[in-house]
């Protein structure tokens, strides 16, 4: 059984162009991203998913550079560059990642494969209903999912939002959501924005350590200890889940 984080990235970001390259600690965004994800006990490999646009032809590059894998699809049909991606690789389980969530917990993600392998879930999730701070958003599912999800879709947003129909249709496939023990949807910790990146750096600058790993518990007490970082970015327009 193969099972891989796919990373869908492009640099054509409209709010924060480029932002995957964007530094933290001295290292691109999607360092972290991928260095968080290696905790995992279960990925098989990690995959960036990226277009085939020519501007992003850095993504590539730099993943050729640094020994990740890559597949480069559709710009806005994410859906099937997901899709082809794990038929080019041959993958059986897929954890949908964005590549601007720089501080993914491997041990939500892990729980997640287990629960969709141990019960027999098509897709497990952490975001329906939402729990979790935004940013720390786990979605896993089988192949068949993706697959049936490529299929039958036909929807544009379905599209682009890659579990989107899988969300949009719970009576087809069976689906477990991960609850938090307390609702801590109102923290945002993902990067549409200059705030967003003022924000994720200042709690990198004061947790990161090269070599180690902080985890959720030490932002939440970096928080408690100084609730101004969260005026940072307050008024950034929330995704439409964590509205």
């Amino acid at each position: 059984m193969k099972i891989v984080a796919i990373i869908q990235a492009r640099t054509g970001s409209t709010r924060l162009p480029n932002k995957i390259f964007k530094s933290l600690a001295g290292k691109p965004l999607i360092t972290h991203v991928i260095d968080r994800l290696r905790y995992s006990k279960y990925l098989n490999d990690i995959i960036i998913a990226t277009t085939i646009a020519k501007n992003d032809d850095s993504i590539e590059k730099w993943a050729n550079k640094n020994g990740v894998s890559v597949f480069r699809g559709s710009e806005d049909n994410v859906l099937e560059r997901y899709c082809l991606a794990a038929r080019h690789f041959d993958v059986d389980i897929i954890a949908r990642i964005t590549s601007d969530d720089p501080f993914k917990d491997y041990r939500i993600l892990d729980k997640a494969i287990e629960k969709l392998i141990d019960e027999k879930y098509d897709f497990v999730c952490n975001n329906n209903p939402v729990s979790f701070p935004e940013g720390l958003d786990v979605e896993v599912l089988t192949r068949a999912a993706l697959e049936n999800s490529y299929t039958n879709t036909e929807s544009d947003f379905e599209r682009e939002h890659v579990t989107q129909y899988i969300h949009k249709n719970p009576d087809k496939f069976k689906i477990f959501n991960i609850r938090n023990l307390k609702n801590l949807s109102s923290y945002r910790w993902t990067i549409d924005t200059k705030d967003d990146y003022i924000f994720v750096s200042e709690v990198y600058n004061r947790l990161y350590k090269e070599g180690e790993l902080f985890l959720s518990e030490d932002i939440y007490d970096l928080l408690d200890t100084d609730s101004t970082l969260l005026e940072i970015n307050k008024d950034v327009k929330k995704s439409d889940l964590y509205r």
